[in-house]
């Protein structure tokens, strides 16, 4: 009997159109690298593989933003399920050393609309489930029973909990001294490690709880070894919960940090999911591409509240990034406007101009609410962009009113000179600030020293401030007040930018040194004086431009950061497996390719050549592997990776979900829809 996932999801939703990407899960192993993610709106997540196994330091069932979105403890690690006395689970020991096997009892599986797991248990079929619901410090766990014969009896079902407490960046090395705190009793047990800890409620409508306290010891993280860090942990059993499972019945099982806690019924709580997702889709105009679609729910995910400044942020990627400016900004079109939820992109800006330094915006909020760092130079100039984008999709001229003095602030500290002394020179030409600092994109470090140096004049940041300048005249201009100053000096930055022109390679330097030496390596970074603004370069040199990156740095998902034969140049990213952070870092930038870089390319594509039939064709084949392939089947499903490998096959790399990679994709669909076939609807009411 095959087990059809998808009608019994959209039986329990009552949706018979639910969208449900199911799929035959018979082939997992417990090396399948594919990962699921879901989150709260906190800064708080359950991930791991779909084989069942954690496979990383950061797949647990509970990681906790205590102060959201920061501050993220690893609280609940595993749920080990025993089904009438046989082992469900998957444990991976070390290479080659799997038990138990659970995973080859997955007959189906499906990310979509909640990661669902249909085990095949003899005469029933056992489905698991994991959500969490916005706002809500706690993870629900959901089981339900389907007979394949009339002849099916109950289950017998146990679950092992294995707790934790840790920052999610770490692991746990237990001792036999070592025991947590638990009381139990009127289907409640309260878990923590010692005193003063928040507290874990596992809440259950049925069956009963026995205490266990003990250690298992050894579990291997093989993508942790992948990675050249410490690859074991140790977890705490805390004990088991009991209870029978008959045919069509359902059991919703309550893991929370939060003071009150409800245990609803399992069928009440996927929809919840589900009506959130459907309002996601509808803020977003509906889109009917069904890319588009799982692009602006990947997009909620990186969607958070910020306790510091009391308003929304933007996380970077997971699992292991906070929220950084430069990513933000570039993604708050993307994940903000394109969705259509402006309240969200105003308060992202809120939330950064809070914080804004010398006229610097943060770099990123450190996880343990340490104050914010401002290494960036170029975070602040993405803002005039972004401003730019919010403006073009509200109309909202009010709040941009608010921001001009904000941004007459970077205008004053850039020529003044600011942080890390990044400044504005003589020639128009931004400084990027002092002798080893990395304060670009490409901000990678290996013991301390930049990884890819890029001090003196890096071409995107000119660029950037080209466009800042212009786009602040333009505000100016908008509101009815008088820009014409930023005009003059923007004049002055085009003038000193042809400084960048390469007449050898037909393209643009990458960085002009303090001593005036010229880096002519080929880099991603020049396709900014094409995308942002149409008259920086001539059109001659934005097309010499456009083709030197397309010949030499395009792949199917993104652009490579430095081409093929250059000095330096990284194929697969960390060399090796294993590759440790110096192997790692070192590579970052060298030729490893970003998925965001799409936006700003097909930007240019379309300045220059337009909306031609034979234009839309070329990017959208070039998209089709990222959107057919990589999207629905590797990695993060149903996200988008941080970076792939410069040679192919470009095997998906970094985080699992980078933020920005979404957004461009998000953004270009929406702001040229001949990409996705389909009229654009403004998909926001102002």
């Amino acid at each position: 009997m095959t087990f059809d996932l998808a009608a019994w999801l959209r039986s329990q939703t009552g949706r018979a159109e639910l969208n449900v990407s199911a799929f035959d899960a018979r082939s997992i192993t417990a090396a399948d690298e594919r990962e699921w993610l879901v989150t709260n709106g906190l800064g708080s997540f359950a991930s791991g593989s779909i084989s069942g196994a954690n496979t990383r330091r950061y797949h647990g069932l509970l990681a906790a933003a205590l102060n959201p979105p920061g501050s993220r403890n690893m609280v609940l690690s595993r749920i080990e399920e025993h089904v009438n006395g046989e082992n469900l689970a998957t444990s991976v020991w070390g290479p080659e050393v799997v038990s138990p096997r659970g995973f080859e009892k997955i007959v189906a599986f499906s990310a979509t609309p909640v990661p669902t797991w249909a085990y095949d248990v003899g005469d029933a079929i056992l489905i698991k489930q994991i959500l969490m619901t916005p706002g809500a410090q706690q993870v629900v766990i959901g089981y339900s029973m389907a007979a394949k014969s009339k002849d099916a009896k109950h289950l017998a079902i146990d679950l092992h909990f294995l707790v934790n407490h840790r920052d999610i960046h770490t692991e746990t090395k237990g001792h036999h001294h070592w025991r947590f705190l638990q009381e139990s009793g009127a289907k409640r047990v309260r878990i923590k490690d010692k005193d003063g800890d928040p507290e874990m409620t596992i809440a259950y409508p049925r069956g009963a709880w026995r205490d266990e306290p003990d250690w298992y010891w050894g579990y291997w993280w093989p993508r942790e070894a992948d990675r050249g860090l410490s690859d074991r942990e140790d977890l705490h059993h805390a004990g088991v919960l009991g209870f029978d499972l008959s045919d069509g019945e359902s059991v919703a099982i309550v893991i929370s940090l939060e003071s009150m806690v409800v245990v609803p019924r399992l069928e009440d709580v996927v929809r919840e999911v589900v009506d959130h997702q459907e309002l996601l889709l509808e803020q977003a105009g509906n889109p009917v591409h069904h890319v588009a679609r799982k692009l602006v729910l990947a997009a909620d995910n990186f969607v958070v509240w910020r306790n510091s400044t009391d308003n929304y942020s933007l996380l970077a990627g997971y699992h292991w990034f906070t929220d950084w400016g430069r990513d933000a900004m570039i993604s708050l079109p993307g994940l903000t406007l394109a969705t259509g939820r402006p309240d969200v992109a105003r308060g992202v800006f809120e939330t950064f101009r809070l914080k804004m330094d010398q006229g610097v915006m943060p770099n990123s909020f450190p996880e343990n609410g340490d104050a914010p760092t401002y290494n960036t130079a170029d975070a602040t100039l993405w803002m005039a962009w972004a401003l730019k984008e919010y403006l073009d999709w509200t109309g909202d001229l009010e709040f941009v009113r608010q921001l001009l003095p904000d941004m007459e602030e970077v205008v004053e500290w850039y020529q003044r000179g600011t942080h890390h002394g990044i400044r504005v020179d003589d020639d128009g030409l931004v400084v990027s600030g002092n002798q080893g600092e990395s304060l670009t994109w490409m901000d990678a470090r290996v013991n301390g020293v930049a990884a890819t140096p890029r001090n003196g004049k890096p071409v995107e940041l000119s660029a950037l401030w080209y466009n800042f300048l212009r786009t602040l005249q333009a505000l100016h201009e908008a509101c009815g007040s008088d820009g014409s100053r930023h005009g003059v000096l923007a004049a002055q930055t085009k003038e000193g930018f042809q400084k960048f022109w390469n007449a050898d390679k037909n393209c643009l330097y990458d960085v002009i040194r303090a001593d005036g030496t010229k880096d002519g390596a080929v880099r991603p970074n020049q396709i900014l004086a094409v995308s942002l603004q149409p008259d920086l370069l001539s059109d001659d040199q934005s097309r010499a431009v456009l083709k030197s990156v397309e010949s030499k740095l395009l792949t199917p998902f993104g652009l490579r950061s430095l081409a093929p034969g250059e000095l330096g140049y990284c194929g697969i990213y960390g060399k090796s497996i294993p590759a440790g952070p110096q192997e790692r870092d070192a590579s970052y930038h060298q030729g490893t390719v970003w998925t965001w870089l799409l936006g700003p390319w097909i930007d240019a594509r379309m300045r220059l050549y337009g909306k031609s039939d034979e234009n839309v064709a070329e990017i959208t084949a070039q998209l089709l592997m990222l959107f057919l392939h990589h999207l629905p089947n590797e990695a993060g499903l149903g996200l988008v990776s941080e970076i792939f490998d410069g040679d192919a096959p470009h095997a998906p790399r970094g985080c699992i979900g980078q933020a920005w990679s979404v957004a461009e994709l998000l953004r270009v669909l929406a702001e040229y829809p001949e990409l996705q076939g389909i009229k654009r609807e403004l998909a926001v009411t102002v």
